[in-house]
């Protein structure tokens, strides 16, 4: 199914939308197929069809590999290796479908259009504490109402519902469909990472309480623990497996360099980021700098959440990074610069001097669609 290239030791083996032999003229007259190499010498492709929709094939020019081969083909080499720098596209019996290396995208209503048709969902027998109609519910207010998410009171969440900004703006139908999903069979893949969470959160999700909002919103409950169960930064090393009260503890907590994998693993995006866990980003213009990616992506913002909010802006205490909001808007006004940010469900328009915004901001974290295929 693609073309063939020779180099360095190695066949690369492209995955494309040939249906059989007979697309290649020279093959499908000839005395062998891909088919045939395969039943007659498997051990000659030791290498495995990758996600990308790659085989990386062992091949060593005139090695024992391709003396083998020769042989159980019957020892027809120079008829072989004709066949093989002649035509441009061999056949491979693999996926049809080639992958394509751009970010997923869909709309609100085709998100509401497929929770619609969940509507007899049963009880779940992996997640025994999250009521079907609740779990609709939720997640038709999420679509319906991106902004009203909530990480919930006293919780690590933050990340989680920062980073859920993304899908529920570009992607809310895949973002729907995985959560049916693993509500329904307890595993799912979504993006580059298969889902497969432990007892423990199985059993939480849907039974926190005293977190707000959030304990009324089961299917938020049961996204944030699938996310804090699976993805893991240096912070969780001492926390690892969840017991009841971690939702508030380091099994919950994510640092700038997890968080930025995070979205790139499961949305497909381009991300980059300036600024660490403990290094402010050196800055000299952060309006210019946030007001331009602002215009070309999704931007993330890495705060220490206690110096955001202090009314005297003239005396900062030390502090690290605790909190990520997603950037809405900037502007100056009066030489100083206005942001508006979402978190807590909801809209916040601060008026910051520079100097205060770059004592308090840690990261900025810069998520752009992919458009084009990279392969």
């Amino acid at each position: 199914m693609g073309p063939l290239h020779f180099g360095a030791g190695f066949f690369l083996i492209e995955v494309l939308k040939l249906k059989n032999m007979s697309e290649c003229p020279l093959i499908s007259k000839s005395f062998v197929t891909l088919n045939q190499v395969f039943a007659t010498d498997p051990s000659f492709f030791t290498g495995t069809l990758q996600a990308n929709g790659y085989f990386h094939l062992p091949f060593v020019y005139g090695g024992y590999n391709l003396k083998t081969l020769a042989k159980n083909i019957n020892n027809q080499l120079p008829s072989f290796l004709v066949i093989l720098f002649a035509c441009c596209t061999i056949t491979v019996s693999a996926d049809d479908h080639r992958r394509s290396d751009t970010t997923p995208l869909s709309t609100g209503k085709q998100a509401i259009a497929f929770l619609e048709k969940q509507a007899d969902l049963r009880p779940s027998n992996y997640w025994p504490n999250v009521n079907p109609v609740f779990f609709l519910q939720n997640l038709r207010k999420n679509i319906d109402e991106p902004l009203s998410i909530h990480e919930g009171k006293s919780t690590n969440f933050c990340a989680y519902a920062a980073l859920s900004y993304i899908p529920l703006h570009d992607d809310p139908l895949g973002f729907v469909k995985f959560l049916v999903k693993i509500y329904k069979e307890g595993k799912a893949i979504y993006g580059k990472e298969y889902f497969e969470p432990s007892k423990e959160v199985k059993l939480a999700a849907g039974t926190l309480t005293f977190k707000g909002e959030l304990d009324v919103r089961p299917a938020d409950q049961l996204w944030f623990m699938l996310l804090a169960d699976h993805f893991k930064g240096y912070l969780n090393f001492f926390d690892k497996q969840y017991n009841p009260g971690d939702e508030n503890r380091l099994w919950a907590s994510v640092n700038f360099a997890k968080y930025n994998r995070m979205i790139r693993r499961l949305f497909n995006y381009e991300v980059s980021a300036v600024g660490s866990d403990l290094f402010k980003p050196g800055i000299r213009d952060m309006y210019e700098y946030l007001s331009e990616k602002l215009a070309t992506g999704t931007v993330s913002l890495f705060v220490n959440n206690v110096n955001l909010y202090k009314r005297n802006q003239t005396r900062l205490k030390f502090g690290v990074p605790t909190h990520f909001v997603i950037l809405l808007a900037i502007e100056e006004v009066d030489n100083k610069i206005a942001i508006t940010y979402w978190d807590y469900g909801g809209r916040t328009r601060l008026l910051l001097t520079e100097r205060f915004l770059k004592k308090t901001l840690f990261g900025i974290s810069h998520a752009t669609k992919k458009t084009a295929n990279a392969q």
